[in-house]
């Protein structure tokens, strides 16, 4: 009742009327000014029933507005439980950090939880990436899965596999900073390039689990081949909540490309 009051309490200051322009878009306008300047991240907009109430308008409307502001990245509708405001999505620039300096960079407190380290027989994308074909303890990698959060929420989960060769013993290390610290300090291997591939997937119920998302959740997915004096060191695959987290590009022509 408490969210039929609040939607109420704004009734007279946008008011749902006939005209040029269609009620639904009317509506949307309010709902996105409601969510951004007074209920704010994770809350719950008010219902169906009481915005039909508030603005004298049918549930085809309601649900059209919503369903624009949905589509908009502002709302998100939750089986079974209501609509809520999307939470902002945290920005990258593409470029050649590790996840604990990108989240330092934004202010945030960068955490690490450790699923799990072991050494096996690399997947043969990974064998491929890092250039091991042959067998035995030399042709081993460090499968590393982890959780990274910022200020202690669930960001992204990342699967890695790094050559034991390279990195002994690294499974004795403290594996929840950043790993690319613990390279340059105690193996003096630098990561100083990289080759980053981007696509989409949804979360099934095993990665929503790990991440506390919806199942379906949408997820960027990169997959990172990292150098270090041009030998291939880290092949990694990390799939970050799309709701949660955006990258920003800056484009320029190409002066050599065709018109």
């Amino acid at each position: 009742m408490d969210h039929v009051a609040d939607a109420g309490a704004h009734s007279d200051q946008a008011v749902i009327t006939g005209g040029p322009e269609p009620k639904h878009i009317q509506l949307s306008a309010v709902l996105a000014r409601m969510a951004s300047e007074e209920l704010g991240p994770g809350v719950m907009v008010p219902s169906e029933r009481a915005l039909m109430v508030t603005y004298g308008v049918s549930r085809a409307t309601v649900r059209k507005a919503v369903d624009t502001l949905i589509v908009d990245g502002l709302l998100r509708r939750v089986q079974g439980k209501g609509t809520f405001v999307v939470e902002p999505r945290l920005e990258s620039r593409l470029h050649l950090a590790s996840f604990t300096q990108d989240m330092r960079r934004r202010g945030l407190r960068p955490t690490t939880r450790l699923i799990s380290c072991e050494a096996v027989e690399p997947p043969p994308e990974a064998a491929a990436s890092l250039g091991m074909t042959g067998g035995g303890s030399g042709g081993k990698v460090w499968a590393l899965t982890r959780v990274r959060c910022a200020d202690d929420r669930p960001i992204a989960l990342e699967n890695g596999w790094y050559p034991v060769s390279l990195f002994p013993e690294l499974d004795r290390r403290n594996l929840t900073g950043s790993l690319y610290e613990i390279f340059a300090s105690d193996y003096g291997v630098s990561i100083d390039s990289a080759e980053q591939t981007l696509w989409g997937e949804s979360a099934d119920r095993s990665l929503a689990q790990l991440l506390e998302s919806e199942i379906a959740t949408p997820l960027l997915v990169f997959r990172r081949v990292s150098h270090s004096g041009g030998q291939p060191v880290e092949h990694v695959v990390s799939r970050y909540r799309g709701d949660r987290y955006q990258v920003h590009m800056s484009l320029s022509r190409d002066e050599t490309s065709p018109s």
